[in-house]
């Protein structure tokens, strides 16, 4: 068995591990890179293997960062089998839909000013054609728990990461040896997914890192936290802007902002979910009750619910989500992207950054090189839409919203795998070094840093 680490290693996103086992290619995710400009561009650099030479991809989930270049690989000739749970498959088509209109409208403003300034003009990675002929690859939709063959001696099991709907660590049994791959680990005790499942004794691992060098807050620490900032800020008259990842994060934030509007904690506001893709995977979320936990199951048996209660507007079109910048207070605003990288978060932010009875409300990681980091790190002034705004709401973070584990949470899951090796993936330096350091106070065997491109035999 040899794995290549061909996306997310020294890097939080990019996820794509080739593991090349019994005759088989296959590609543990195939995700999209983020963040700065020069992680960015080895989006459009060639794969690292033939795309029409892989048999397998095994999805861990659907966010960009594991899913992102599917379309890709697709568009360059892969045809073998897609494998995932059914959530997931779902959740995949509204967001690489999403992701094939934000390409071509991106690639349109970079061509404007490439023009303008005598540069290259790099076309959209893929279009929503490829979109089509990507989901048709999505032939395997597989509940948790499911041992499936894809060859004599060679078996592949998903088990649930805890991460968001539907999302999978993977477990590979081929030549007698076996791999998991966490894919993102979630937190215990979320509200909507269920606790991650143990692992099973593995001869190798690959484990995200994200937040291997921390312990988040506690959830009703970061709920506290919320209701503070939320009371603050509606209190003096502004508007709070919560930049939110469409997908998991979306659907826990309304969970909470639904509870503490159901027991009176909320000023007088009016809740706008105003994300087309957020308000797709939320509609998904809805039907896939039976992947939440039982005080899930519980809430969302009765109306009104997190996702439907009469402080709660879904804006779908532009024109509904310029209307809400009418508003001068009294207004929660929940849009994407996550990370300040585009979508209507922006739009937003343009009207009411500079505005210093404004808050902004981070609960989501903000990778190195994105405007949402930037006001993490406390930037007075930030380039929006192509326009300098100072920066004067109060920024606030709240990580116990974190869908990823935190380093005692990655630790805890590691020692019921029992490894004797394990590398570290879908992390920066900060918390390799943190995650290494605390497995080897609590574990024997070896620890590696997944270099990008390496190759390793197990």
């Amino acid at each position: 068995m040899r794995v290549t680490f061909c996306g997310a290693a020294g890097t939080v996103t990019g996820s794509c591990h080739l593991v090349e086992v019994d005759g088989l290619r296959i590609l543990l995710d195939c995700g999209l890179f983020q963040g700065h400009q020069d992680v960015e561009t080895r989006n459009y650099a060639a794969f690292p293997f033939a795309p029409r030479e892989i048999d397998f991809v095994v999805l861990s989930h659907a966010h960009l960062d594991h899913a992102g270049l599917l379309p890709r690989l697709v568009r360059e000739g892969f045809r073998g089998d897609v494998i995932s749970t059914p959530p997931t498959a779902e959740i995949a088509r509204a967001v690489l839909m999403d992701a094939a209109h934000v390409q071509a409208e991106d690639a349109q403003y970079r061509a404007r000013k490439a023009k303008r300034r005598g540069e290259e003009v790099f076309p959209p990675l893929y279009d929503v054609g490829d979109v089509l002929d990507t989901l048709d690859t999505f032939r395997r939709r597989i509940p948790y728990e499911e041992r499936v063959s894809l060859k004599d001696g060679t078996e592949v099991v998903l088990h649930d990461a805890g991460h968001i709907l539907g999302s999978a660590s993977v477990e590979l049994r081929g030549e007698g040896k076996t791999l998991v791959y966490s894919g993102d680990l979630g937190n215990a005790h979320r509200p909507l997914v269920k606790s991650a499942s143990p692992p099973p004794r593995a001869d190798v691992v690959l484990v995200e890192s994200t937040y291997g060098d921390r312990r988040h807050r506690s959830l009703d620490e970061s709920v506290a936290e919320m209701r503070s900032v939320a009371k603050t800020v509606l209190g003096r008259g502004g508007n709070l802007l919560i930049p939110s990842f469409a997908l998991e994060r979306t659907q826990e934030v309304l969970y909470e902002l639904f509870t503490l509007w159901q027991h009176g904690e909320l000023p007088e506001c009016r809740v706008f979910l105003d994300s087309p893709l957020g308000i797709a995977t939320t509609r998904i979320f809805a039907r896939y009750p039976d992947y939440f936990d039982a005080a899930g199951r519980e809430v969302f048996s009765r109306k009104p619910n997190p996702f439907a209660f009469p402080a709660l507007r879904y804006t779908q079109t532009t024109e509904e989500s310029r209307q809400i910048n009418a508003l001068a207070g009294g207004a929660i605003i929940l849009a994407g992207s996550g990370m300040c990288t585009g979508g209507r978060i922006l739009h937003h932010l343009r009207h009411n950054l500079w505005r210093e009875e404004c808050g902004v409300l981070f609960v989501g990681y903000q990778a190195d090189g994105t405007l949402g980091r930037s006001l993490v790190d406390g930037a007075r002034r930030v380039n929006v839409l192509g326009e300098e705004t100072a920066v004067r709401a109060t920024v606030s973070t709240v990580n116990g919203f974190s869908a990823h584990a935190d380093q005692p949470a990655l630790v805890a899951w590691l020692k019921q795998a029992a490894t004797p090796e394990i590398y570290l993936v879908h992390g920066e330096k900060t918390s390799f070094d943190g995650l290494k350091e605390a497995i080897q106070k609590e574990m024997s065997g070896e620890v590696h840093r997944a270099a990008w491109q390496e190759t390793v035999v197990v």
